[in-house]
């Protein structure tokens, strides 16, 4: 008989964690199979890559028996010093890391590497859920508003001195958490809509991106009219006025005259309605110009042209050289849809035993598994990862502790963001920023800290009647 408030952990989402591993130990073992092994057992040896990622693998579940024999309390009593350290870690390899790739990421020793990232996420979950549950916070309140950005934003700008913009970006999925727990619903509106346009102005040139705003401005503004038939067909026969201009070269006229209808707009409906409301849409329409327009020209007067490439591989992959910046995801395109429905078989793809896609045990290893097994093995990953998620929301809402809720709710957030980015850069959806696809690439540090994170959820949940 289990003692009072105790329960046997979730085996099904340990069960989904522990398949999802040994998928990545049989994939990396595949890619270095005709690159050659000493002998039938020489692959496993500690100095291969999955020989690395199976001792990994051995520290990383040691370590998710040990979280289950530690009392529950520990991580909501220890979360601050917990991501205390894990900033000092960010400090610290910033002086003594090594670089490599270009990234001063990393403690090296005795051929294994470790990054402190990994657990400055594990230590910005607890630290964040002791925040939100404390029973003073209250996500309405600037002030409190500032203090759990704060929490979040501490360790992204450490990762991108590095810098690890990838390992950055990741920080962002806190919030989900912030979102569940109450932020108000505009921030995020707001948030999202500044990110796309950033995005549209490095892809596109700005003036017809803010001619389009300064049009969905006034056409928000007619709108709050009441007999607006009239106007609405006045405001179309301007607006295809403009766009023939606009065509013809007379982009300045055309943007003036709109900024000038976009005002007059605004002042009579503020004369009518007495409200600042159309004065926010022409603020609104005013920000998203010069993000537009600062994105496009950081972009081509400040990024080195390596970035720039990075970000047209994304964007604008027909400016890039096919053999060059692009090759990887053109490799990785070809890897995948290569397989087919049922896949080339375990250790028969071409393009993943010719090394033909660079990074294939890390970034690139889901090109591996669309190769080697298919439509039917990608569906099947996929499947796993999406029922590993929707178990871990079952399990965060089914807390009677607010720690372990925003905790687990976190945990969701981190997984899901590595697996959306990491899937989407190998099929060309997403920027490529080296973010390891959890539990199957290569990496030591990126297993051990979402172990780490699972055991903890686990332990929680298991005593999550005690309280």
């Amino acid at each position: 008989m289990l003692p009072h408030g105790q329960r046997n952990i979730d085996w099904l989402a340990f069960s989904l964690y522990l398949a999802l591993s040994l998928i990545g130990i049989m994939m990396i073992y595949t890619v270095g199979y005709k690159q050659g092994y000493p002998d039938e057992l020489g692959a496993f040896l500690t100095t291969t890559p999955v020989g690395k990622q199976i001792v990994w693998l051995g520290i990383s579940l040691t370590a998710f028996f040990i979280v289950l024999l530690i009392d529950w309390k520990f991580w909501s009593t220890f979360a601050y010093p917990i991501y205390a350290l894990s900033l000092l870690l960010l400090v610290g390899v910033l002086l003594f890391g090594a670089r490599i790739k270009g990234a001063t990421s990393w403690f090296a020793f005795g051929g294994f590497t470790f990054q402190p990232s990994e657990i400055a996420k594990l230590g910005t979950c607890l630290a964040l859920a002791a925040y939100l549950s404390a029973y003073d916070t209250n996500l309405k309140e600037w002030r409190h508003q500032l203090t759990a950005a704060g929490l979040v934003a501490a360790p992204m700008l450490l990762i991108l001195l590095q810098p690890d913009a990838g390992s950055a970006l990741t920080f962002l999925s806190f919030g989900f958490v912030l979102f569940r727990k109450g932020w108000p619903a505009p921030f995020f509106v707001i948030a999202l809509s500044l990110v796309a346009l950033f995005i549209v102005g490095l892809a596109t040139e700005p003036l017809p991106v803010i001619a389009l705003l300064m049009a969905l401005g006034a056409l928000v503004l007619v709108w709050r009219f009441r007999k607006k038939r009239l106007l609405l067909v006045l405001y179309g026969a301007l607006a295809a006025a403009g766009w023939h201009y606009f065509q013809e070269g007379m982009v300045w006229q055309v943007m003036a005259a709109g900024g000038g209808v976009l005002l007059l707009l605004a002042l009579v409906t503020w004369l009518r309605e007495a409200s600042p409301e159309p004065f926010l849409v022409v603020v609104s329409v005013v920000l998203g110009s010069m993000v537009v327009f600062s994105s496009n020209y950081a972009f081509n007067n400040y990024l080195k042209p390596h970035q720039q490439e990075r970000i047209n591989v994304w964007l604008n992959p027909e400016k890039c050289d096919p053999q060059g910046s692009l090759y990887n995801v053109l490799q990785s395109k070809m890897a995948i849809s290569s397989g087919g429905l049922q896949g080339k078989g375990f250790l028969q793809g071409n393009l993943t035993q010719g090394n033909f896609v660079p990074e294939q045990v890390t970034d690139f290893i889901f090109t591996t598994i669309g190769e080697e097994q298919g439509f039917i093995g990608t569906f099947s990953v996929l499947f796993i990862f999406l029922m590993l998620l929707m178990r871990i929301v079952q399990i965060a809402e089914r807390q009677r502790s607010d720690f372990s809720r925003w905790f687990a709710y976190g945990v969701a957030g981190l997984l899901f963001i590595h697996f959306f980015v990491n899937v989407g850069m190998t099929m060309g959806l997403m920027p490529i920023i080296g973010i390891p696809l959890p539990f199957i690439s290569k990496g030591g540090s990126s297993l051990l800290g979402f172990t780490l994170m699972l055991a903890i959820l686990l332990k929680m949940d298991r005593h999550r009647y005690a309280i």
